[in-house]
């Protein structure tokens, strides 16, 4: 059945409840499944109920999947860390996350935006959750903001030091020093669009929140990563379809459902990962109130296909 969704647009915004993947999958309408990865497959330190199950269930029926992550690291450490958490790699056509978009265009530069922002950075990075390599990108990363061109923001734990190791730093110190980037008008280009992310069951703040920080400090942000378009782009381009023939499964209205909208693709929106609190949900597997999933929808201005408790077929 499918659900009217109240919402505020000149277009009455549809959605289907699912119980499971199976349906969905065995109409084979899509060559190709997007999928992120935390709060869908896993919780950053272990699957969630099903998901492993419903990967090969899904690959079994012809689908060509690809993980598009908002992970501020490159595609190959992606990979390895759903190998280590029980995730058969081959099942994938491969992986594209917001830290290998970074690193590209940061290599390439030949885009006239990366062209001109110089070799000179302030890093915020990680620290308990390890420190991102920016070998063979030719940059030098600096403490002191005026001699920095721009700001490389690929987490919110720590500052990169010349040397190569990390300043653990709470974000309040982290905002501090975006107060004096500010000031002196250097931009910023954030590997990891997303505000928050799971980690078992609770939400770590990610490096979407600084980046939105320095918007409202006036600071101008390259955001590499959902809901920008380009990341579904390449995802197509990796699996070799059309937007027609893809659909993406995220659990951020903001990052992978609003991202799918500008890419004109199909959704799931999963809601056991970062909405269940807002949604109410107390436990995994528990199904949102449809107007919940609606009130919401219109709140982020972001309109699911689909709407599925969890990755399960």
């Amino acid at each position: 059945m499918m659900p009217r969704c109240s919402v505020q647009s000149n277009d009455v915004q549809l959605f289907q409840s699912l119980t499971g993947l199976q349906q969905l999958a065995e109409t084979h309408r899509f060559k190709a499944w997007f999928l992120d990865q935390f709060g869908v497959l896993h919780d950053g330190k272990q699957p969630y109920p099903g998901a492993i199950t419903t990967l090969k269930n899904l690959a079994s029926s012809g689908a060509k999947m690809v993980i598009i992550s908002n992970s501020s690291r490159r595609s190959s450490t992606t990979m390895e860390k759903l190998r280590s958490l029980g995730f058969d790699p081959s099942l994938f056509v491969g992986a594209i996350t917001s830290g290998e978009l970074t690193h590209q265009n940061l290599q390439r530069r030949d885009d006239a935006w990366f062209a001109a922002l110089g070799k000179s950075c302030i890093h915020m990075t990680w620290s308990a959750r390890g420190a991102i390599s920016l070998e063979g990108l030719g940059l030098q990363v600096v403490e002191n903001v005026q001699d920095a061109e721009f700001i490389l923001v690929h987490g919110t734990e720590a500052l990169g030091l010349p040397s190569g190791d990390a300043l653990p730093m709470k974000l309040e110190e982290l905002e501090s020093i975006l107060e004096q980037c500010a000031a002196k008008h250097i931009p910023m280009v954030v590997a990891n669009p997303d505000f928050v992310t799971v980690e078992g069951r609770a939400l770590r703040v990610m490096p979407g929140t600084l980046a939105a920080r320095y918007e409202k400090l006036g600071g101008e942000v390259k955001w590499m990563g959902k809901p920008d378009k380009v990341i579904y782009k390449s995802a197509m381009a990796l699996a070799g379809v059309d937007p027609a023939d893809s659909i993406a499964v995220g659990d951020s209205l903001h990052h992978d459902i609003k991202g799918a909208n500008a890419a004109v693709i199909q959704s799931v929106f999963i809601t056991a990962g970062i909405h269940a609190t807002e949604l109410g949900l107390g436990s995994f597997g528990d199904v949102a109130d449809t107007s919940s999933v609606q009130a919401l929808a219109s709140k982020y201005d972001a309109y699911p296909s689909y709407v599925l408790p969890a990755f399960t077929w």
